[in-house]
């Protein structure tokens, strides 16, 4: 009784999934909406220092203080 049950639950999560994927619509992210105001594009130079530089400096400076403020004893 169980494999029938098991079976049946598994029937019905992939149906319940496939219909939620076959009726549900695009984003249209192509079209434009009411409001929408991008911001100018940024250059290799601003993207690498956002997403790469930033946060290894951020990332340095939060280790830094951790290990020079630690007050564990050391062994």
């Amino acid at each position: 009784m169980d494999k029938k049950n098991a079976l049946r639950a598994g029937a019905v999560a992939a149906g319940t999934t496939l219909m939620m994927l076959l009726m549900s619509s695009p984003a249209l992210a192509l079209t434009r909406d009411d409001g929408d105001d991008p911001a100018p594009k940024l250059e290799v130079v601003e993207t690498l220092g956002l997403f790469v530089a930033a946060p290894l400096v951020l990332f340095l400076v939060i280790t830094g203080l951790v290990m020079v403020l630690d007050k564990s004893k050391k062994a």
